[in-house]
């Protein structure tokens, strides 16, 4: 009992003496790593070149751990998106055979009805190569223009859907005004209900339809083609297809990638001719074509000799 005692005598006082030099050394770092003078920073680079180098075998079990977590969390990303590929990769080939379906469809009708493509109906292509897109404005520029024959007022297509039109035409670049702007109103038929509204910009990638003849016979998912009607457009050209916005209003879903528009397809419209007389389409029979055609009608008839 003495000799536990007198343990105890020296336990006490030398714990205070470690406490106190703990916190003395720890005191003297902060002070040491606070202090901004020239010679306490360099000494504070030679402890850092000392010291730091020699606790890489102590950091390595956390560096692996850390590399270990980050390697698990990209390998579950992956197997994610993985599956997602396989998803999309099945839908894709669904949509491939109802593509070709549809395809074969369409040559065997076209076949059928004799139809003959507008063969006037052709592209120059050319290069976004400036977005002026605003709050205010909708618009591109490419780089195509007089020189390559561009005329203000043509469509312009990125290969699916319809774009805009062009407004302002210079020597090497042409200014596209987007659906999207709010000076834009195309006229448009809406399919299969042949429906004839006018698509209005907003400056929102889902412009409003308006001036629909009956709205009851729209629905959500009908296709939105340009009506060709006065000699804005071509007709027949995809626009996109209808859907039901927030605000209940029938907006269309344009089918043109408005986010990556790199490549855009003038098409160049050839000019409509302007139908001033009606009444000259009918062929009328003239009175002097009229006596011509009786005299050439009467059948001579030679008396006999004698």
């Amino acid at each position: 009992m003495a000799k536990d005692a007198h343990s105890q005598d020296y336990v006490g006082p030398i714990r205070r003496l470690l406490v106190g030099v703990l916190v003395f050394l720890l005191l003297g770092t902060f002070l040491v790593w606070r202090i901004d003078s020239p010679r306490v920073e360099r000494f504070r680079i030679a402890v850092i070149d000392k010291v730091v180098p020699s606790f890489d075998w102590a950091m390595a079990p956390v560096t692996g751990t850390a590399n270990l977590i980050s390697d698990f969390r990209s390998y579950n990303q992956l197997a994610q998106q993985n599956d997602d590929l396989r998803r999309e990769l099945q839908q894709m080939k669904a949509w491939k055979e109802a593509a070709l379906q549809l395809e074969q469809e369409n040559a065997r009708l076209l076949d059928l009805n004799n139809v003959r493509l507008d063969p006037e109906l052709t592209y120059v292509t050319g290069v976004v190569i400036t977005d002026s897109g605003s709050p205010f404005r909708q618009s591109v520029l490419i780089n195509v223009g007089g020189r390559d024959g561009i005329v203000d007022g043509w469509a312009t297509m990125d290969g699916i859907g319809l774009v805009g039109r062009v407004s302002g035409v210079g020597q090497n670049t042409s200014r596209v005004i987007l659906l999207t702007d709010t000076s834009s109103r195309i006229p448009v038929t809406i399919q299969p209900s042949g429906q004839k509204a006018i698509l209005a910009g907003d400056n929102t990638l889902n412009p409003p339809l308006d001036f629909i003849e009956d709205a009851d016979q729209v629905r959500p998912g009908d296709r939105v083609e340009t009506s060709g009607d006065g000699g804005v457009f071509p007709s027949d050209l995809l626009v996109g297809q209808v859907a039901l916005g927030n605000d209940g209003r029938l907006r269309v879903r344009l089918s043109a990638d408005y986010g990556r528009l790199e490549f855009l397809r003038v098409l160049r419209t050839q000019p409509h001719e302007d139908i001033l007389d009606p009444g000259s389409l009918l062929i009328t029979e003239t009175a002097d074509d009229a006596v011509d055609q009786d005299i050439d009608d009467i059948t001579v008839v030679e008396a006999p000799d004698g």
